[in-house]
């Protein structure tokens, strides 16, 4: 089956195309063309409208009050479902620090159910701990805090069918230049986060392979002139990527741009660090064992840290330019290429490209998702 898609601007993976057709093929992208087709079998028109590559979040806990951490396939479902509206194709169901027999069950769920989710798809799994430090913990569970071991990371490849893409760790842990290593071989992308670290102790494990930066601000070492810290190598590094939670919340407008400005949109991966409270009201939840009070769009501890966010990865993008520290094409490429290739996967998802799959969401140039699309079929049209 072959159609074409009409639309007044389309963002691909090479760049910006105006008016035009570009053909879906079997769920697969085709051939842009600016000449109308002579024949095809169906040609949808999105005139006033511009075509997108579906966003992809590889950093997200929850959404709907469902955590990933529920260990049920309803809840990584309700994710996945909900992701849709918000113009999210492709995730990263993202764990928190626990015993390791409860990390256990969590990628076995996700592992024995990535494939029958119904909306956006599970392209892999991300790990965030259990191998941090206690200064920068924010919402993480120091009590299960542990050094990294090559023989777990083995055990949990396994269980998943090796689903797992990204595990973060804090890089002064005794063991991390070489699980650093055994890692980045094996494919999968090691994040720095959580950390007290040096700007040396950073760098040491960055030459040994890790390339992102957690929700780079928040729960690492400052940046001083004397002492880099984290953010400074985040800052400083090349070949690595930043993730940044631009809620308004997590990172200052001003900082936000500064690393941009200093990485280029080519190494900033936007990412939402949403808790299951996104898309909910204002209340009383939990995040992993804590409990977490939403109050104006803000998650915190009861002891005031940030405990993740509320933000979906439409608003995101929007939030960037609305700060004016980013264009429309730089925010959707740092919303769905760039997180993408910070975590190996952007073979699969993440551009418009010809014979990728036909994820992609159609949007206004005040970015509302107006419909969403999986392998080249409708699976969310605004107002449904």
């Amino acid at each position: 089956m072959k159609s074409y898609i009409y639309a007044d601007k389309f963002f691909m993976k090479y760049g910006i195309e105006g008016k035009g057709y570009l053909s879906i093929i079997d769920g697969k992208f085709g051939e842009f063309q600016k000449e109308k087709p002579t024949t095809a079998d169906n040609i949808i028109n999105y005139s006033g409208k511009y075509i997108a590559p579906g966003l992809v979040d590889t950093h997200i806990h929850g959404l709907l009050n469902s955590d990933v951490m529920d260990n049920t396939f309803d809840a990584i479902n309700t994710i996945s479902k909900g992701l849709l509206k918000y113009g999210v194709t492709s995730f990263l169901p993202t764990t928190l620090t626990d015993s390791i027999e409860t990390l256990n069950e969590s990628i076995e769920n996700i592992s024995n159910n990535y494939n029958k989710v119904e909306g956006a798809k599970i392209q892999g799994i991300y790990l965030e701990g259990p191998f941090f430090t206690e200064k920068y913990k924010g919402a993480q569970n120091e009590k299960y805090f542990r050094n990294p071991e090559i023989d777990i990371l083995k055990e949990w490849q396994e269980k998943s069918g090796n689903l797992i893409k990204k595990i973060a760790i804090a890089p002064e842990r005794e063991g991390a230049v070489e699980f650093t290593k055994y890692a980045t071989k094996h494919n999968i992308s090691i994040a720095l986060g959580h950390s007290s670290a040096t700007y040396k102790q950073a760098e040491e494990v960055v030459k040994s392979g890790a390339k992102v930066f957690v929700h780079t601000y928040n729960g690492m070492s400052p940046l001083n002139h004397r002492e880099p810290g984290m953010v400074g190598a985040a800052m400083a590094l090349k070949d690595t990527y930043a993730e940044l939670i631009c809620d308004g919340h997590h990172v200052s407008p001003v900082a936000a741009k500064i690393m941009i400005d200093v990485k280029s949109s080519d190494n900033i991966a936007l990412v939402t660090d949403c808790m299951r409270a996104g898309a909910m009201e204002d209340g009383q939840y939990t995040l992993g064992k804590f409990n977490v009070n939403v109050k104006d769009g803000v998650a915190r501890l009861n002891s005031g840290s940030l405990a993740g966010s509320v933000l979906t990865m439409n608003k995101a993008i929007k939030n960037v330019i609305t700060w004016d520290i980013a264009t429309l094409e730089e925010a959707i490429k740092m919303a769905s290429y760039i997180p993408a290739l910070s975590c190996n996967i952007n073979n699969v998802c993440g551009s418009i490209d010809k014979d990728m799959d036909a994820d992609f969401i159609v949007i206004d140039d005040n970015l509302n998702v107006y419909e969403t699309y999986i392998n080249g079929i409708c699976k969310y049209k605004i107002n449904d």
